[in-house]
């Protein structure tokens, strides 16, 4: 097919023998990879002791695939529950017998719920610290862990933007969707204007943990990162698709839209109340 404008339609993955590595999951890999080693850096300039690390990425992995993967059913997908249960809570279809599917929809939004408990859990029991001094930090892993995942929606032409003028220089073919949308229809690349949102996120956070002192102010650069966060994610979605059926809505606003909200102005309330949370650097460097 040619057209005037950029055309996006790679393979799903890298074939190894009989076997597919889907990009998707790839970017998930190193999200969790990256981040890993991400933290590990962090808990060595905070003098943390590594033994800390393992749990907390545990708890993340589990928090942030269970909160994802309930989110986007319950916000998006709720007649799962009654068509395909298990379908829900593992990688297959019940339908027509069993088969492997992976999981086809993750929602940011439940996954940061789950993170807010299993975090909670983690900073109380495991590591005995203030959880907004976790948060903090996980904050700035999220942020590039979030721009991954995006690359992988791009990579599965997934969560496509909405119809743009040909002669854009932002305009897209993706004809992995061309049955649902269209087959000459080009698109927002929505998807690497969130990750690109992100990865901005992640270098403002970085540089403000590692040249500023705001990191002695427990909770200030989780509120920033709530901020910014889903503020990206409430602009992009002017731009997006909508996702499945539309849980809420109002004021020509999306679920997505609606949802970030609320973690928007939690943001500001925290940055507020993280001025009663200061510690010095001696305290940074110990559990409580």
């Amino acid at each position: 097919m040619e057209t005037s404008f950029k055309i996006w339609d790679p393979s799903k993955g890298i074939q190894v023998g009989s076997f597919t590595l889907h990009f998707y999951s790839l970017m998930f890999v190193f999200a969790f990879g990256f981040g890993y080693i991400l933290m590990s850096r962090i808990f060595k300039i905070d003098n943390i002791n590594q033994k800390y690390l393992e749990p907390l990425f545990t708890w993340t992995l589990i928090g942030t695939i269970l909160g994802a993967r309930l989110g986007h059913v319950i916000f998006y997908q709720p007649e799962l529950f009654k068509e395909d249960f298990w379908s829900v809570f593992l990688p297959i279809s019940t339908k027509n017998g069993i088969k492997f599917t992976g999981f086809s929809g993750l929602a940011s939004h439940g996954a940061t719920i789950a993170l807010i408990f299993t975090t909670l859990y983690y900073s109380f029991r495991i590591i005995r610290k203030n959880p907004f001094w976790v948060y903090d930090r996980l904050g700035i892993v999220i942020a590039l862990g979030g721009a991954f995942v995006r690359m992988g929606n791009f990579f599965n032409s997934e969560i496509i933007g909405k119809p743009v003028s040909p002669d854009s220089p932002f305009a897209i073919l993706f004809p992995q969707q061309s049955s649902e949308y269209g087959v000459t229809v080009p698109r927002y690349p929505s998807q690497l204007f969130e990750a690109f949102g992100y990865v901005c996120l992640f270098i403002l956070l970085w540089i403000l943990y590692r040249k500023t002192n705001k990191k002695y102010q427990q909770g200030w650069l989780f509120g920033l990162f709530f901020i910014i966060l889903w503020a990206v994610r409430f602009f992009v979605e002017f731009l997006k698709e909508p996702q499945g059926d539309e849980f809420i809505q109002f004021g020509g606003l999306n679920t997505g839209q609606i949802l970030s909200i609320p973690f928007m102005i939690a943001g500001v309330i925290i940055m507020i109340v993280s001025k009663k949370f200061k510690i010095t650097p001696a305290e940074n460097e110990k559990p409580e």
